[in-house]
């Protein structure tokens, strides 16, 4: 029997990132993904040029759909755009019991905005409690915790334990952002670190969608029972292996995708 995942989140046309990305590595990963589109986006390697939410009631079906009928095993949540939709996945997977990878998708890659900004505060309130592990990157933390952006591992560690003490069970502090030639996420619980994931800093700039494929990556670890630092390693691992090959694809003329399917075709 097939394990399952479902993502929540916001389509990609440019295919590279959003539902897109995450379906694919779910099926990368040997997962059956399930989607709930909260949002069409127009978007390509190079621009998000228009942004269109689904209707809440629309939204409230899908998760009622796929909730009612399938064995999902593990949520992702990522882009989810204003606080009425927030509230409306908040309620929708209220009875579901099962670990929550919440990715606080807030700017695309090309530096458009996918969260508006008085929806941050319904965002940390509603769905962060619900978080088994938060997914942000160094600009999305300090968002979220209304502060500088972290500069040292240090740093993440601090801000990653204050976001635990908001009401998530795990912080998964990504060091994309920051300087050096060593890339490190920190997983962090409110009083330790749990995790040190590294890897070299690699020359692309191929790297749209990274986000939403690590952190559906971890859901479909968690799908198969994994413990989560297991299933972050897993995550971890196989988005290196995406990006080391996102150059071979040669999609579009903007920050390409990295390759969900590098262990099998290209």
């Amino acid at each position: 029997m097939a394990q399952i995942a479902l993502t929540i989140a916001g389509s990609d046309s440019g295919g590279g990132a959003g539902i897109q990305a995450d379906l694919k590595a779910m099926s990368a990963l040997g997962v059956y993904g399930a989607s709930v589109i909260t949002a069409v986006t127009a978007q390509n390697t190079q621009a998000v040029t228009a942004v269109h939410g689904i209707p809440l009631d629309v939204i409230a079906a899908q998760i009622d759909a796929v909730l009612s009928d399938l064995n999902v095993g593990a949520i992702k949540i990522g882009m989810l755009a204003t606080p009425e939709i927030i509230q409306t996945v908040a309620d929708g997977i209220a009875s579901f019991s099962g670990p929550i990878v919440l990715d606080p998708v807030m700017i695309a890659k090309s530096g458009d905005a996918l969260l508006a900004r008085e929806a941050v505060q319904t965002l940390r309130d509603v769905l962060l409690p619900r978080a088994t592990v938060l997914t942000p990157n160094l600009p999305e933390a300090a968002c979220l915790l209304e502060c500088m952006v972290a500069e040292t591992p240090a740093e993440m560690a601090q801000q990653g334990a204050a976001l635990c003490g908001l009401g998530a069970q795990a912080v998964l502090m990504k060091g994309g952002h920051a300087e050096g030639a060593v890339c490190h996420d920190l997983l962090v619980s409110a009083d330790t670190i749990l995790g040190d994931y590294s890897a070299p800093r690699r020359e692309t700039k191929n790297t749209h969608g990274t986000g939403c494929t690590l952190s559906s990556s971890i859901a479909a670890g968690l799908a198969k029972g994994l413990d989560l630092p297991y299933a972050i390693k897993g995550a971890h691992d196989f988005l290196q292996g995406a990006i080391a090959q996102a150059d071979t694809l040669g999609v579009g003329h903007g920050h390409g995708p990295v390759h969900h399917f590098h262990r099998t075709w290209g």
